[in-house]
This record gives structure tokens, C-alpha cells and sequence, in this order.
């Protein structure tokens, strides 16, 4: 038999892609390790660490509103054809489209100094962005759920409301999990938007890009590497606690 290297030579293709998001990653630590002064230097810097706590503070803030109008919005979609629907599924995915400076523009012009530097600014800027990913997870988790476990429970006389939290929601949890890291993730990794609507209060994102210019380089890499290190620690955490909560037994 004819041995077949088509998936050898995707994983060739593929690792690609893989040395190249990793490469940035291994060389911003390598630099970091030989100027590790400036890096303790920066863990005690009260205006860093202001910054990132800002930086978690409103990106959890930003995927909790997320989840709690996006599920809703998936169901919808999911369950349910209307006319116009193929208009707000694109709608939706606008966001995804639009470049981010011009997000912050939009913004500004539309709830003007309502956002203006305050924390409402950077939670709107970062859930404009990112609440996309809650919303098509959640509409795509709903779709893998069998309507007919849902019309068995209302037959069995569970209301609509009470199906959808002790059917619907429990098999569709991952997939609305993932969606919600997605945009935790997306939210922290904001800052085109942010630096128009909200340059104040500073978050680390905007910081960083302010270090960097007035001071360079070196002054703004210990800021990127706490921030990488911290974003990628909270994102592999919640990534391995879904994955859990999916395996466990049910």
C-alpha cells in the first residue's frame, strides 16, 4: 500500500504559522532575560500596575456585558428565522471589519462625552470590538444543541425560559465559554479604539504605546512582556478549565 504524506506535508505548511507567532514570543523574553533589572524595576511601578489592573478590571467587565446581551442574541439566531436575519448576523460581524481608530471615532460621534475618558469609554471601545466573538459562539453552540431535547422538556412541562437554562444553556456552555475567553481576549488586546475614546484613565495598552513613544524600546518591552505573560497565563487558565468542564461526565 502507498504510503499517503498529505497530512505530513500540512504539518510542514502548518508549523509555519506556528514558528511565526512563537518566534516573537520566544525573542521578546530572550531580550527581556538580559535587562531583567528593568523588568523588576517595572513590578513595582505603581502607574504600571494601575495600568494593568485597569487593563483586567475592564476587559472582564467588557465580557460579562458580552455574555449577558450576546447569549440571548445567539439563541435568537440560533433558534429562530425572522426577516432581516441574515442582516443582523452580518451586523454582528461588522465590528470585524471596521478599523479600530475609526471604532473610536464612531464612538466619540455617537455617545460624545458621555465616554470620554472614564471607564465607560474603554469598556464601549473594547466591547464594540470584541462582543462578535460571544455572540457567534453562543448563536453556533445553540445550533449544536437537538431541538428535540428541548421540545421533550416542554413536553414534560418545563417552560420555555426554564428549558433554556437546564437544557439548552448547559450543552451549549463550552462553546459560549470559548466565545467569552475570545473576548476577554480581544477586549485586553484593544487599543486603536481606546486611544481615541478614552486615553484616560490609561490602561496598560495605551501605556505601552505611550512609553514607547516618548521613551523607546527598552522602556516599553518590560510593559509588554508583563502583559503578554499575564494575558497568556489567564487565557491558557480558562482555556483548560472549559476544556475540563466539557470532559467532566455529565
Amino acid at each position: 500500500m502507498k504510503r499517503d504524506y498529505t497530512l505530513y506535508f500540512f504539518a510542514a505548511l502548518g508549523s509555519f504559522m506556528i514558528v511565526y507567532i512563537l518566534l516573537p514570543l520566544g525573542m521578546i523574553y530572550a531580550k527581556q532575560v538580559s535587562d531583567f533589572g528593568a523588568f523588576l524595576k517595572t513590578l513595582h511601578d505603581s502607574v504600571v500596575l494601575s495600568a494593568v489592573k485597569r487593563s483586567l478590571l475592564t476587559a472582564t467587565a467588557t465580557a460579562l456585558i458580552a455574555l449577558l446581551f450576546g447569549v440571548p442574541l445567539g439563541y435568537v439566531l440560533a433558534r429562530k428565522d425572522f426577516p432581516g436575519k441574515s442582516l443582523v448576523q452580518a451586523i454582528v460581524d461588522v465590528p470585524v471589519v471596521i478599523p479600530h481608530s475609526v471604532v473610536g471615532i464612531m464612538l466619540l460621534v455617537t455617545y460624545s462625552t458621555y465616554i470620554l475618558d472614564n471607564y465607560l469609554g474603554i469598556i464601549s471601545a473594547m466591547l464594540f470590538v470584541s462582543a462578535s466573538f460571544t455572540i457567534n459562539s453562543a448563536r453556533d453552540g445553540f445550533l449544536a444543541v437537538d431541538e428535540k431535547l428541548e421540545a421533550v422538556a416542554r413536553t414534560l412541562g418545563a417552560s420555555h425560559l426554564r428549558t433554556f437554562f437546564s437544557v439548552s444553556l448547559p450543552i451549549a456552555f463550552p462553546s459560549i465559554a470559548s466565545g467569552a475567553i475570545m473576548t476577554w481576549a480581544r477586549a485586553i488586546s484593544e487599543v486603536g479604539a481606546i486611544l481615541i475614546v478614552a486615553y484616560y484613565p490609561m490602561t496598560a495598552q495605551v501605556l505601552i504605546l505611550e512609553y514607547f513613544n516618548n521613551y523607546g524600546l527598552r522602556a516599553s518591552r518590560p510593559i509588554a512582556v508583563l502583559m503578554v505573560t499575564i494575558s497568556l497565563g489567564i487565557f491558557v487558565l480558562l482555556r483548560w478549565l472549559v476544556g475540563r468542564a466539557s470532559n467532566a461526565p455529565r
